[in-house]
């Protein structure tokens, strides 16, 4: 059983999860991140991978892949720093990001290498179901990475069933078919949305993505799913931080004390 599995054995609801992406503000700022994170509370830690084209993303993420490019942020690097965080941290660490720096590296070198670094899971937006079955599922099955899809308010029940059956540890739930991005609240629609991805009762937990920023949005998403997914408020808290240790304990703690 991977951590992330083992996480959500002890705990089914209100877990948070936080993005950020490897080497922004600073090229090294990556494992202080991840241990701060850890102690302020957060439950699942998910590392972007910088891509020059992040398409699905907002501004304020697209801006932290360049700046974290512009540092020297590679794939190699980032998987010796996601040794150097499992020297200390024990949360589930996933890696999400776009395939085209991962073909790069080369699919087999990379999850090997994730795996043996002591990277949890992997989400890859643009991995097609069909890719993933013939190139990557019996590898990341035989390493123990758990690989999770995402849907859409658009994605049909029968693809949400299927992607339920391929995921591994949780679905992603974006809570809108648009870009990445801090929003306030959700519309009925979105929490419509919500309510019939709860009523599927899938196999794996879900986690709700896109949009969450501060306690009312995460408190909603919790009232459906297991828990949520805060990217760009986190990186717009990095940007603007003095102190990391202070802030990432308050941000966390403000999150999780509305859904306790």
């Amino acid at each position: 059983m991977s951590r992330l599995q083992q996480m959500f054995s002890g705990k089914q609801k209100d877990i948070l999860s936080v993005f950020y992406t490897a080497g922004f503000p600073k090229l090294n700022d990556t494992v202080t991140i991840a241990k701060h994170l850890e102690k302020a509370g957060a439950d699942i830690i998910e590392i972007g991978i910088p891509f020059s084209d992040p398409v699905a993303d907002g501004p304020t993420i697209q801006a932290s892949n360049k700046i974290a490019l512009d540092n020297g942020m590679s794939v190699k690097l980032l998987l010796e720093q996601v040794r150097e965080i499992r020297k200390e941290v024990k949360t589930p660490i996933i890696l999400m990001g776009y395939l085209n720096p991962v073909l790069q590296y080369g699919i087999e070198k990379f999850c090997k290498d994730a795996a043996e670094n002591g990277v949890d899971g992997l989400i890859l937006p643009d991995l097609p179901i069909d890719e993933f079955k013939t190139e990557f599922k019996d590898l990341t099955k035989s390493l123990g990475l758990d690989v999770v899809f995402l849907i859409s308010p658009t994605t049909s029940e029968d693809r949400i069933k299927t992607i339920d059956e391929l995921s591994s540890g949780f679905v992603y739930a974006i809570s809108s078919s648009s870009t990445t991005g801090a929003k306030t609240g959700f519309t009925t629609d979105q929490e419509d949305y919500f309510k019939r991805i709860k009523s599927m009762k899938l196999q794996n937990p879900f986690l709700i993505g896109f949009g969450i920023s501060d306690l009312e949005t995460f408190s909603k998403a919790c009232e459906s799913a297991s828990g949520a997914i805060v990217g760009s408020a986190f990186i717009n808290l990095l940007k603007e931080s003095n102190n990391f240790e202070a802030d990432i304990k308050n941000f966390v703690k403000n999150l999780k004390d509305l859904s306790a």
